[in-house]
């Protein structure tokens, strides 16, 4: 799973964890090597942090640069180049979903935020598709993005979302912008803002407003079945999945009565997540229109605006007064979101 030297995933440890006590035996050994997979891209990560990185030499263009390699199932990051900035689609889907939506979501950042890439700086994109064997998950790992192809029998492959993309970029965004820590209430933050524009990039690509979209994180890489209908709700936490007999019961609460304060989930990240995003929703559906113009902004410039520590009551009262500077409406949409989630 994603705990100390975190890679950001997608897929919360409690999922991978429910599948080890699966009846099925290959799906139980399935998730184990998935254990074991995430155990060595967390070392390393951890190896990375201690010397000079390659990537990280890349030298920023200015404008959208965008690497796609191949690990062909290995552990082996990034692995052979499959395609790069400005050339053609090649066979591999996988390749290019991972390279569309990356493009999608470097667009996203700069039209509607003026934002140069992740760092603000140009930053190449770096993605990596093919990740180990039947690997579960996606994660940014602070360097890049990492790609599984799913199991097949409950994940398909996890460039097919391009929230789930979305989602990995911003966790590079949140990294270069307050650089929440990866645990408790800032961990869950960490993961709320990559909630929120995963989304948000999916809703504006598809030119969505509120009244027509869903705040479903994830559907694209289930297996599909009638007890799931994504990995997360944003709308309403605990809801995603039921009575699975793969993923169980959807455990994300939607109010700070129901906050988790035990030590599984690096402290709650992915659990406690779904109170900020049900307060963002409440938000972005009172105001109407499309979210990422009003709601969208406001979120922005409070991710912008929190330190590394803060927690669900500074989110909180610093979106509270950014959303003044909005107007009237906008000060009471997310005043009433907020304490419709306890805060």
């Amino acid at each position: 799973m994603c705990n100390h030297n975190p890679l950001h995933c997608v897929i919360p440890p409690y999922i991978i964890e429910r599948l080890t006590e699966h009846p099925d035996p290959a799906v139980r050994r399935r998730a184990i090597v998935n254990i074991e997979a995430s155990a060595t891209f967390r070392a390393v990560r951890a190896a990375a942090q201690a010397m000079p990185s390659l990537m990280a030499a890349v030298s920023p263009t200015g404008v959208k640069h965008r690497l796609v390699y191949d690990c062909k199932s290995t552990k082996q990051l990034p692995g052979t180049l499959m395609r790069s900035e400005g050339q053609p689609r090649v066979a591999d889907v996988a390749v290019n979903e991972a390279y569309d939506y990356a493009g999608d979501t470097y667009d996203f950042y700069a039209k509607q935020f003026q934002r140069k890439s992740l760092d603000d700086r140009g930053m190449t994109l770096i993605s990596s598709v093919h990740v180990g064997q039947n690997y579960d998950n996606a994660f940014w790992n602070g360097e890049q993005m990492a790609y599984g192809d799913g199991d097949g029998a409950v994940f398909q492959r996890f460039t097919r979302s391009l929230e789930v993309v979305g989602h990995e970029l911003t966790h590079g965004v949140v990294s270069f912008t307050s650089n929440l820590d990866y645990y408790g209430q800032s961990g869950a933050l960490n993961e709320h803002f990559a909630d929120v524009f995963g989304v948000l990039v999916r809703q504006w690509k598809r030119n969505q407003t509120v009244a027509k979209v869903s705040w479903l994180i994830g559907a694209d890489i289930l297996v599909p079945a009638p007890t799931r209908r994504g990995i997360r709700d944003m709308a309403n936490p605990g809801t995603a999945f039921r009575n699975d007999p793969d993923l169980g019961d959807d455990p994300q609460p939607g109010h700070v009565k129901q906050l988790y304060t035990g030590g599984d989930d690096n402290g709650g990240v992915h659990l406690n997540s779904g109170i900020p995003n049900r307060a963002f929703v409440l938000a972005a559906k009172a105001l109407g229109g499309k979210a990422w113009t009003v709601a969208g902004r406001i979120w922005y410039d409070t991710m912008r605006q929190l330190t590394n520590s803060s927690e669900f009551a500074d989110c909180a009262a610093v979106s509270r007064q950014i959303a003044a500077s909005h107007g009237a409406k906008a000060q009471a949409a997310v005043n009433a979101a907020w304490k419709k989630v306890g805060l």
